[in-house]
C-alpha cells in the first residue's frame, strides 16, 4: 500500500441484497487519490458515486476488496474506530445542509469541536477563523431559518473545515443553490484546499462542479469509465 494516499482503493465491490439476488452498486474499483486533490466522482443516479462516498468516509463498507482511508482499511474498523476516524480527520458537506435549526451558526460549527473536547478559549479561535474563511463572521448569533440557501452552505463548510480535517467528502454541496451561490461555495472550497492542503472529493453531477474539478473520475454503471487529470484556471471563474 502507497502510504503517501490520503485514499487508496483496490478491487473494490459492493453489493446490497435485492430478495434472493443481489444489486452490485460498485464493481473492481481501483483507485488512489493524493494530499490536496480536488476530485469528483461523476456520473449519473445509480452510477455508485454516493455508495463509494459512503464507504471513503467510512459510513459503509465494502462486500469485498479493500479501501484504504488515511492509512486506515475501512472493512476492518469496529464501528467505534469509524465513528473515531470521521470524528478525528474526515470533514462532510451534503446538499440539504444539515444544519441543527434551533442553534446559532456558532453553535453549529462549533458542534464537531465539543466532540474532540477541544477547550472553550481555543473553540473559539477556531469557529471564528472557520467563519472567516466563508465571509460569514457577521452571522454568528444568526439561527439557519433566518439565512439564505448559499449562507447556510457556507455554515456547513464551515463546519466541516472547523476541525481542519485531511479530507472533506462533498455529496452534491451545490445541488440546492443558484448558479452566483454554487460558484461563490466552489471558490471557497477552492481557496481552503489551496491555503489548508485539505483534500475534497465530491459526488456530483452538476455541471458547475465539475468546471472547478483537477481530477475527474467518471463512473457508469459501478465502474470507472475514464479517470482524467485537468488542468483548472481558476481565475476564469
Amino acid at each position: 500500500m502507497d502510504n503517501n494516499a490520503i485514499i487508496q482503493i483496490r478491487e473494490l465491490t459492493k453489493s446490497f441484497p435485492m430478495g434472493k439476488s443481489a444489486f452490485t452498486a460498485l464493481s473492481d474499483i481501483n483507485l488512489s487519490l493524493g494530499k490536496g486533490e480536488f476530485t469528483g466522482l461523476i456520473g449519473p443516479s445509480g452510477s455508485g458515486k454516493t455508495t463509494l462516498l459512503n464507504i471513503v468516509g467510512s459510513l459503509d463498507t465494502p462486500t469485498s476488496g479493500e479501501a484504504w482511508v488515511l492509512n486506515q482499511s475501512v472493512g476492518r474498523l469496529t464501528a467505534r474506530e469509524a465513528a473515531q476516524l470521521r470524528k478525528e480527520s474526515l470533514g462532510f458537506i451534503f446538499q440539504s445542509y444539515n444544519l441543527l435549526v434551533v442553534h446559532t451558526v456558532f453553535e453549529n460549527v462549533e458542534f464537531p469541536l465539543l466532540l474532540l473536547k477541544i477547550g472553550a478559549a481555543e473553540r473559539r479561535k477556531m469557529v471564528m477563523d472557520a467563519l472567516e474563511w466563508v465571509g460569514l463572521t457577521d452571522k454568528v448569533r444568526s439561527k439557519p431559518p433566518q439565512l439564505s440557501g448559499g449562507e447556510c452552505q457556507r455554515v456547513a463548510i464551515a463546519r466541516a473545515m472547523v476541525k481542519r480535517p485531511s479530507l472533506v467528502l462533498a455529496d452534491e454541496p451545490t445541488a440546492n443553490l443558484d448558479a452566483a451561490n454554487s460558484h461563490h461555495i466552489l471558490q471557497t472550497m477552492v481557496k481552503l484546499n489551496e491555503e489548508l492542503k485539505t483534500t475534497f472529493l465530491f459526488a456530483t453531477h452538476d455541471e458547475k462542479v465539475i468546471g472547478y474539478l483537477r481530477r475527474k473520475i467518471y463512473l457508469l454503471d459501478g465502474k470507472v469509465a475514464q479517470d482524467e487529470w485537468v488542468k483548472v484556471d481558476q481565475t476564469e471563474k
